[in-house]
């Protein structure tokens, strides 16, 4: 049953992908591009080319510690919408220290000390989400929303006071010293040690889900938390536990893009992170292995809409990248309904075998 569950799962999503870039190719055609040599260009451009196919893996990275923050939430029942905001607070703890100490300590306790407090960042501000939900049955769907908010504005107001660079003309950082640098992976790219650090922590995920004590109460509190509660599990800390391990999560993702990416905090720095990592873990049917998979591809299609917008002699707009991943993430979505609907009507017909 668990098994036919999961094909029909994965047939639905990789229908909904493929309709997805159906629609994007005949957006294409609306353009009065020829899609087929678009595509075609474009797949040999990414393929052929080194760099490219690596950024493929730095798009991905921090796609995949903001979806984790969504699915792990989600294995408690709980809807983790402020991942933007603790990803912010992970950025705002990496580039402060890295600024503070980069150059004045070896490069490897740097980076350690700017992991743990990415992510301490992040888990404070997922907790506090878990804290309102469990002390005072707040929705932790408006909290963890409204936090981000909270949290940008503070951004914002650092980058015009204490964190400003040096001449204080923009909204941003003075750019890290190059010892806080995350080691690149691959020679010739920009792959660094953050998607190493994004997949670790993808595997123990899953193994603390299904292999810990932990991880079975809190599945057990997304299964049905009343029950759970009469088993003498403690719902009220599994929901602050669940939300500080998803907002450290989304906290480590400020790490891979500070140290290992941007190299300086700007205004406004990967808005829509999270909002995609909530897309990419619905793909992912709150898997965390599938997360990488799922972030991977998407790093794809940001990757494709880019080279797409860099063609010569073409008129694609440089906001076909959000138009892919945007077209892509609402095909997935829609095709949770439409996978429900289909379970509904083959539990019905089982139903009326049954009964006959």
């Amino acid at each position: 049953m668990k098994t036919r569950k999961t094909v029909t799962t994965v047939a639905f999503n990789v229908a909904a992908v493929l309709i997805g870039l159906i629609i994007c190719a005949l957006l294409l055609f609306f353009m009065k591009v020829d899609p087929g040599a678009v595509i075609s260009k474009t797949m040999s451009k990414i393929i052929g080319d080194k760099y490219n196919m690596g950024e493929v893996l730095v798009k991905a990275t921090p796609l995949i510690l903001t979806s984790l923050a969504f699915a792990f939430t989600y294995q408690a029942n709980l809807f983790n919408i402020g991942a933007q905001g603790q990803f912010y607070m992970g950025c705002i703890a990496a580039v402060s220290i890295s600024l503070a100490l980069g150059g004045k300590i070896p490069t490897l306790a740097l980076i350690l000390i700017v992991l743990v407090a990415s992510f301490a960042a992040g888990a404070a501000t997922g907790s506090f989400i878990g804290f309102a939900k469990s002390r005072f049955g707040a929705n932790e769907f408006l909290v963890s929303m409204m936090s981000t908010y909270v949290v940008s504005a503070f951004m914002d107001y650092l980058l015009r006071t204490s964190l400003q660079e040096t001449k204080a003309e923009y909204l941003q950082t003075d750019g890290i010293a190059k010892a806080a640098y995350l080691p690149k992976l691959i020679k010739g790219t920009r792959v660094h040690w953050g998607f190493i650090i994004a997949v670790a922590a993808a595997v123990l995920i899953w193994i603390l889900l299904n292999k810990t004590g932990l991880g079975f109460r809190i599945r057990a509190v997304g299964m049905n938390h009343h029950a759970a509660e009469l088993g003498g599990i403690r719902t009220g800390k599994v929901y602050v536990i669940a939300f500080a391990i998803a907002g450290g999560l989304a906290g480590l993702a400020g790490l891979t893009e500070i140290n290992g990416v941007q190299h300086m905090l700007l205004r406004d720095f990967n808005a829509s992170i999270g909002s995609y990592g909530i897309g990419i873990a619905i793909l992912a049917n709150g898997n965390p292995i599938g997360c990488i998979f799922a972030s991977i591809l998407f790093g794809f299609l940001n990757v494709v809409g880019t080279t797409m917008g860099r063609l010569p002699n073409t008129s694609i707009p440089a906001s076909i990248i959000d138009l892919l991943e945007g077209i892509v993430m609402t095909c997935v979505i829609a095709s949770y309904a439409a996978r429900h609907a289909y379970e509904v009507h083959l539990e019905k017909k089982r139903t009326r075998k049954e009964s006959v």
